[in-house]
C-alpha cells in the first residue's frame, strides 16, 4: 500500500522558520504566488473597492465635521456682530458702567459665550467678563490695562470680523474680534469667546463613530469570509489542482488527505482512487516501457547513419552519436537549439530552403546531397515530416544523415581504375597489332633483320601486357578479402633469392647489391609467396631508379633492436639494448642511392597506376607494384613507409610480427641484460 501524501502546507519546512522580517516577507510572497491570476485580480479589485469606499466615507465625515466647524464660526461671528451693534454707542459715550452691565447680561443670557472683553484703539483691554466685573468704586475699577495685539486691517473691515479657534484646557473655543466703529471713528475692539455647539459636535461624532463601526464590521466580515472560503473551498481546490499537476508530471503517488465533506469530499476521494489506479497501471507497465525505450535509444545510438529529430519549429530534440561525429558536435548540448544555427554556414544555406518546405509548405520529404568539412565529405541528408494520425498536423521532422564519402571515393577510384586499365591495355595491344599487321601485310618486303626487330617489339609488348594482367589479378586477389595462410618462416632465404634474381640486372647497370641481415635472423609470421613478391617489387623499383655506380641495400633486423644481434640499425632508436616494446617485430628496409622521389610524388606513390616514370620517361611499368606491396603488407597487419630525398636516394621499410618462440627468447635475453646492468 502506498502511504498517502500529505498536503504541502502541512509539512514542516526544512531548516525551521526563518527569523526576521525577510523570512516572513518571503513566506508572504510564496503564499501569494500560490493563487491563480483570477483569484489575485478578484482580491485586488475587492481591496481597491473597499479602499475607495473607505476613502469616500472619511471624506464625507470630514465634510460633516467641517460643516459643524463652519456653523460654529458663523454663529460666533453673528453673536459678535450683534453684541457690537448694541454696545458701540455705549463705548463711544464712554459709559463703562452701562457697558459692563449690558455685557454681563449678554454673557449670562447665552450659555455658549465663554468670555467678553473690550480693548481701546491702542489694543489695551479695559473690560472683561468674567475676567473682571463692575464695581461701585467708579469707572476706573473696570479697566484692566492689558494690551491686545490684533491685525491693523481689522479696523478697515468692520463687517468682516476676525474669527479664529484655539484649544484650552476646557476644550476648543472660537474667538471673534469685532471692530467698534461709529460715524467712521474707531473706538476699539470687542472680543468674544464662544463654545462650540455641543449638539452638532455630538451628532458629528456619533455619525463618524457609527460609520467607522460599520466599515470595521464590513472588513471583519470580508476577512472572515476569505478565511472561511480558504478553509472550506479554496484550500481543497488548491490541493486538488496541485495533485492534478503532480499526476500530469508522472507522480502517481500523489494523494490528498483533507477532512472535507460533501461534494468536495467526494471529489477528493475520487481523485485518490484515480491516482491509485494510475499508480498500479504504471507499476505494471513501467518495466515494459523502460525496456522499449532502452531498445529504441540503443537502436538510434548504434545506427550507422546519423539521426536527428526536430520538433514542429525546427528545434533539435534528439541527436545520435553518429550525427554528432559527422558534424563535430561532441560534448555540446544541442537540445532546444535551431538546427540551421548549429550547422556550418554553407550547409545551413543549402538546408534552409528544404527545411522551410517541410515546416511551412507542408511537404512530406526532402532529399539532398552536399559537401561539408575539411577535408570534404559527401553527405546525403534525408528529411521526413512526422505527422499525426490525420496527417494534417506536423509533429516533427526526422533527419537521416548518410556519409557517402567512402562510396564516392570508391566510385571515383573504380572509374579511374577502369580508365587506367583500359589505357594500359590499349597501348601494348595497339603496338602488337601494328607490328603483327605490318609483318602480315609486308612480310615479303621486309628483311630478316626487320622481321626479327618487329617480332622482338611484339614479344616485349606481350610481356608488358602479361605483367599488367598479372598485377591486376594480384591486386584483385588482395582486395577480394580472401583469407591468407600465415606460418612461421625465415625471411633470410627470400631476401637472398630476391637479390640473386636481380644480380644480372644490377651488374648491367653497375649497381652494387648489399644484404645486411644476421645469420640468426628470427622467424616471422607471414606468407612466403606474398612476402617474396613484396621484396621483388621493392628491389625491382629500387634498381630501376638507381644510377650507375650506386648501391642498393636490403636490410633486416629486430625492432626495437636487441644487443645479441648487433648494434642498433636505426639512429633514432638510441643505443639502449633493453627491449622497449612488449611485441618486438622484424624491420625490413630497401634503400637505394637513386634519383629519389619528390615530395609531391610521395603523396601518390602508392596509388594505382601512378608511375614516376610518367614524368621522367625513363622506365616502363604498370604502376601497380607499390599498390600491391601495400595490399600485401596490410594483409600482414602492417604498413609500408618511405623516406626519400631527390638526388640522394629512397628507403622503403616495413615491420613484420615475429614468431612466438623468438619473441620469448628476445624477452628472456632482454631480462638477462637488464639484470646484468643492475649488478654492474
Amino acid at each position: 500500500m502506498t502511504t498517502p501524501a500529505t498536503a504541502d502546507w502541512a509539512l514542516p519546512q526544512p531548516g525551521g522558520p526563518e527569523p526576521g522580517s525577510d523570512g516572513i516577507w518571503r513566506r508572504i510572497v510564496a503564499w501569494w504566488a500560490e493563487f491563480s491570476l483570477q483569484t489575485k485580480l478578484l482580491a485586488v479589485a475587492t481591496l481597491v473597492v473597499s479602499l475607495v469606499m473607505t476613502g469616500i466615507t472619511f471624506l464625507a465625515l470630514n465634510g460633516i465635521q467641517r460643516d459643524a466647524v463652519m456653523n460654529d464660526t458663523r454663529y460666533a461671528r453673528d453673536l459678535g456682530l450683534l453684541l457690537a451693534g448694541n454696545v458701540t454707542e455705549l463705548v463711544a459715550q464712554e459709559q463703562d458702567r452701562e457697558l459692563a452691565n449690558v455685557a454681563e447680561k449678554f454673557w449670562r443670557s447665552s450659555r455658549s459665550v465663554r468670555y467678553i472683553f473690550f480693548a481701546d484703539p491702542d489694543g489695551v483691554v479695559y473690560l472683561g467678563i468674567p475676567i473682571s466685573g463692575a464695581s461701585a468704586g467708579g469707572d476706573g475699577d473696570l479697566r484692566l490695562n492689558r494690551r491686545l495685539e490684533l491685525p491693523d486691517e481689522l479696523r478697515r473691515r468692520p463687517q468682516n470680523p476676525l474669527v479664529r479657534q484655539h484649544l484650552t484646557p476646557q476644550g476648543r473655543v472660537t474667538d471673534v474680534f469685532v471692530p467698534l466703529i461709529r460715524n467712521g471713528r474707531y473706538y476699539g475692539v470687542l472680543g468674544l469667546g464662544v463654545n462650540p455647539n455641543e449638539t452638532a459636535l455630538a451628532s458629528a461624532a456619533l455619525t463618524r463613530e457609527v460609520t467607522v463601526a460599520v466599515f470595521i464590521s464590513i472588513w471583519v466580515l470580508v476577512i472572515l469570509g476569505a478565511v472561511f472560503n480558504a478553509l472550506t473551498i479554496t484550500r481543497p481546490v488548491k490541493e486538488l489542482l496541485r495533485g492534478v499537476r503532480s499526476i500530469s508530471l508522472g507522480n502517481f503517488q500523489a494523494r490528498i488527505d483533507l477532512p472535507v465533506g460533501g461534494e468536495l469530499g467526494e471529489l477528493l476521494t475520487g481523485f485518490n482512487a484515480m491516482a491509485s489506479q494510475l499508480e498500479a497501471y504504471d507499476e505494471a507497465n513501467i518495466e515494459e516501457l523502460t525496456a522499449a525505450q532502452v531498445k529504441q535509444q540503443s537502436l538510434i545510438a548504434t545506427m550507422a547513419d546519423g539521426a536527428i529529430l526536430l520538433d514542429e519549429q525546427g528545434r533539435i530534440v534528439l541527436v545520435n552519436p553518429t550525427a554528432r561525429r559527422l558534424f563535430r558536435w561532441e560534448g555540446r548540448k544541442l537540445e532546444g537549439q535551431e538546427l540551421v544555427a548549429e550547422l556550418p554556414d554553407l550547409l545551413a544555406i543549402e538546408l534552409q530552403a528544404p527545411l522551410d518546405l517541410l515546416l511551412i509548405s507542408g511537404a512530406d520529404s526532402e532529399d539532398l546531397r552536399c559537401s561539408v568539412g575539411e577535408p570534404s565529405r559527401t553527405l546525403r541528408i534525408v528529411m521526413q515530416a512526422v505527422r499525426d494520425a490525420s496527417g494534417e498536423s506536423l509533429k516533427g521532422i526526422a533527419v537521416t544523415v548518410q556519409d557517402l564519402t567512402r562510396e564516392v571515393e570508391l566510385n571515383a577510384a573504380q572509374s579511374r581504375f577502369i580508365s587506367n586499365v583500359s589505357h594500359e591495355l590499349r597501348t601494348p595491344l595497339f603496338n602488337i597489332k601494328s607490328y603483327v599487321e605490318t609483318l602480315h601485310d609486308l612480310g615479303d618486303q621486309l628483311s630478316p633483320e626487320e622481321h626479327k626487330e618487329f617480332l622482338g617489339v611484339a614479344n616485349d609488348e606481350t610481356d608488358r601486357l602479361t605483367r599488367l594482367v598479372n598485377d591486376v589479378l594480384d591486386l584483385s586477389r588482395l582486395e577480394s578479402g580472401r583469407a591468407v595462410q600465415f606460418e612461421a618462416m625465415n625471411l633470410l632465404p627470400a631476401m637472398e633469392q630476391t637479390l640473386r634474381t636481380y644480380r644480372l640486372n644490377a651488374d648491367d647497370k653497375q649497381v652494387k647489391l648489399e644484404l645486411d641481415a644476421p645469420e640468426d635472423l628470427p622467424e616471422v609470421l607471414g606468407n612466403w609467396d606474398l612476402l617474396l613478391q613484396v621484396l621483388d617489387n621493392l628491389v625491382g623499383n629500387a634498381l630501376k631508379f638507381s644510377r650507375s655506380g650506386g648501391t642498393l641495400a636490403l636490410r633486416a633486423y629486430p625492432w626495437p633492436d636487441t644487443c645479441p644481434m648487433g648494434s642498433p640499425k636505426d639512429e633514432q632508436a638510441g643505443p639502449s639494448c633493453a627491449l622497449s616494446s612488449p611485441l618486438p617485430r622484424l624491420r625490413v628496409e630497401v634503400a637505394d642511392t637513386g634519383c629519389g622521389i619528390s615530395a609531391a610524388d610521395q603523396e601518390r606513390i602508392f596509388d594505382r597506376f601512378f608511375r614516376v616514370e610518367n614524368a621522367v620517361h625513363t622506365e616502363v611499368g604498370t604502376g601497380l607494384g607499390l599498390s600491391i606491396v601495400r595490399g600485401i603488407l596490410e594483409k600482414h597487419g602492417t604498413r609500408v613507409s618511405m623516406a626519400s630525398e631527390p638526388e640522394v636516394g629512397t628507403t622503403f621499410w616495413f615491420d613484420l610480427p615475429l614468431g612466438q618462440a623468438d619473441v620469448d627468447e628476445l624477452k628472456l635475453q632482454a631480462e638477462r641484460r637488464s639484470t646484468a646492468e643492475q649488478l654492474a
